[in-house]
C-alpha cells in the first residue's frame, strides 16, 4: 500500500473511559485505526509495540502524567507526534507541553470535530516531514545571511555552527526562510506550519518563535522580527534597518501624501538650536539695517545726518 493510502495509526490515552469511547468512534469514523491506553505506563508501553503515527495523551493520569510519558518517549527517541488533552487551561501548561516535545495541545471539553481536524493536521505535517528526501539537491538548501537550512538533511547552521531543533522549530524556520522579507500573519503560520484551517490560538506561534529567536540569536544578529499586530518577518540585520527608516518616514503622513517631517517649517525653513523655526536667507531681513522707507527708524528721515551735523557744528 502507498504511503499516502496507509491508514494512519492513533493512540488514545486517557483515563476517562466515556472520552476514551467518544475519541476512539470519531478517529475510526475518519479512517484511523484507533488503540486506547487508560494510564502512563500502559501508554509508553503501547507506543513501544503499536508505534502510532499519533498519540492523543490526557495529561492528568492516574499513575504518571501525560508530561512524564511524552518526556520519556522524547528520552528514548520516540518521535511520534503528540496532542495534549487536558482540564487544566493555563498558559504555564501550554508551554510546558510544547516545551518538551508536544505538537498541539486541546483543552477539556472540546469540541470532537476540532479534536479530529488537530489530529489530522497533525498526521498531514508528519506525512510532508517523512517523505523521503533527495540528497544533494541545491533547491532543498535554503539561505539567509550566514543561515543555513537543508530541508533534504533537516539541519540548520549559522555561521558555521549546527542548530538543534525540533521538528516544529525546523518546519517554522524553513516556512519563514522561504518567504523571506515578508511579513506572515500568525493565521498564515498557523494555517501552513501546523496545518490548521481556521484562526487557532495564536498563543502556540509566539511560543516557537521565541523558541527559534533563543537559539539563533545566541550566534548572531536577530533574524525573526514582529510586525505588531501583524505577525513576523525574517530580515537580514541590514534589510531590517532599512524597513524600520522606511517605517518611520511612514508614521506622518500629510495631507497631499508628501511625506514631510512634522517638525519642519515652510519649504525651505530649518530650525535653530532651541527649535524655532528660521526663514532661508533670501526671506530673512537683517535686524540692524535700517530700512529707507520704514518711518520712525534711524536714518529713515530725509536729511537726518546733514542737521545732525550743522547742530554739532554751532555748539
Amino acid at each position: 500500500m502507498a504511503e499516502a493510502e496507509r491508514i494512519p495509526r492513533v493512540l488514545v490515552v486517557d483515563d476517562e473511559p466515556n472520552i476514551r469511547e467518544l475519541v476512539q468512534v470519531a478517529l475510526k469514523f475518519h479512517g484511523c485505526t484507533v488503540s486506547t491506553a487508560s494510564n502512563g505506563s500502559e501508554a509508553i508501553r503501547q507506543a513501544e509495540i503499536a508505534m502510532p503515527d499519533l498519540i492523543v495523551l490526557d495529561v492528568m493520569l492516574p499513575d504518571i502524567d501525560g508530561f512524564e510519558v511524552c518526556r520519556r518517549l522524547r528520552a528514548a527517541g520516540n518521535e511520534v507526534p503528540v496532542i495534549f488533552l487536558t482540564a487544566r487551561d493555563t498558559s504555564s501548561d501550554t508551554v510546558t507541553g510544547l516545551a518538551i516535545g508536544g505538537d498541539d495541545y486541546v483543552t477539556k471539553p472540546f469540541s470532537v470535530e476540532a479534536l479530529v481536524a488537530r489530529v489530522r493536521a497533525v498526521l498531514r505535517r508528519a506525512s510532508r516531514a517523512a517523505r523521503p528526501a533527495t540528497y544533494g539537491d541545491r533547491d532543498d538548501i535554503l539561505g539567509a545571511g550566514d543561515l543555513e537550512v537543508d530541508e533534504s538533511r533537516w539541519t540548520v547552521r549559522r555561521a558555521g555552527t549546527p542548530v538543534e531543533l525540533s521538528k516544529t522549530e525546523f518546519q517554522l524556520l524553513a516556512y519563514l526562510m522561504r518567504h523571506q522579507g515578508r511579513v506572515l500573519t500568525r493565521a498564515q503560520l498557523l494555517e501552513n506550519v501546523w496545518g490548521w484551517d481556521y484562526a487557532g490560538e495564536s498563543q502556540i506561534v509566539e511560543t516557537y518563535v521565541s523558541y527559534l529567536r533563543r537559539k539563533l540569536d545566541a550566534l548572531g544578529p536577530p533574524l525573526i522580527h514582529t510586525q505588531r499586530g501583524v505577525g513576523y518577518s525574517l530580515r537580514l540585520p541590514e534589510h531590517a534597518a532599512a524597513h524600520r527608516a522606511h517605517q518611520a518616514r511612514q508614521t506622518w503622513q500629510p495631507e497631499g501624501g508628501h511625506g514631510r517631517d512634522p517638525s519642519s517649517g515652510p519649504r525651505g525653513s530649518a530650525r535653530d538650536s532651541r527649535g524655532a523655526t528660521t526663514a532661508p536667507p533670501s526671506q530673512r531681513s537683517e535686524p540692524d539695517s535700517p530700512q529707507p522707507d520704514e518711518p520712525g527708524r534711524r536714518g529713515a528721515e530725509p536729511g537726518h545726518c546733514e542737521r545732525n551735523q550743522a547742530a554739532h557744528q554751532r555748539s
